[in-house]
């Protein structure tokens, strides 16, 4: 493996964002992008994310994917907002369905809130394999904080897990989405 891994950590979620790229060719994926909030004004802004972006045009990259190892009650996703910035596609779980339509219901959405998956271009499968790049990677289903996450896995080296795996003093692994 040849990939260059900067870590970004959002102090208010605890969440780590990912870039992984490949030097060779400049291409690259965010794994899990933080849009910020600020619950006490629920002010939304996108400095943490333009952060990442200040990080991708400074270093040159290209942005192949914007990828989500699940759906977030943490936090929200800065996908949307940095593929109109810098492109990418945007993927995730292809149990994605699932978490929307507990969500909804939860949320009492109305028939207005698509729960096809439709808001990812991508809706990966369990063994799916992509390239970006000269680097491979595969998906593996890792259901249990919900029913949609997967690990990104990098040339069998190294695995990009969001939540499947909590820090001891950290985290709750919640299982109820």
């Amino acid at each position: 493996m040849s990939a260059t891994v900067k870590p970004f950590f959002d102090q208010a979620t605890y969440t780590w964002t990912y870039v992984v790229a490949d030097p060779a060719t400049r291409h690259c994926v965010v794994i899990d992008p933080v849009l910020d909030f600020e619950p006490a004004s629920a002010k939304i802004s996108s400095d943490s994310a333009d952060l990442i972006i200040d990080y991708i045009k400074a270093h040159d990259l290209v942005v192949d994917y914007l990828l989500e190892t699940h759906v977030h009650a943490d936090h929200l996703s800065a996908s949307h907002y940095m593929r109109d910035k810098i492109g990418g596609e945007i993927g995730i779980g292809s149990d994605v369905m699932q978490v929307q339509s507990t969500f909804g219901g939860l949320f009492n959405t109305g028939e207005q809130f698509a729960t096809d998956g439709s808001q990812f271009d991508h809706l990966f499968k369990d063994g799916d394999t992509f390239e970006v790049g000269k680097l491979t990677f595969r998906v593996m289903h890792t259901p249990g904080h919900t029913p949609a996450c997967v690990t990104y896995v990098l040339d069998e080296q190294a695995a990009f897990v969001g939540d499947s795996l909590f820090m001891p003093d950290y985290g709750t692994a919640r299982s109820d989405f």
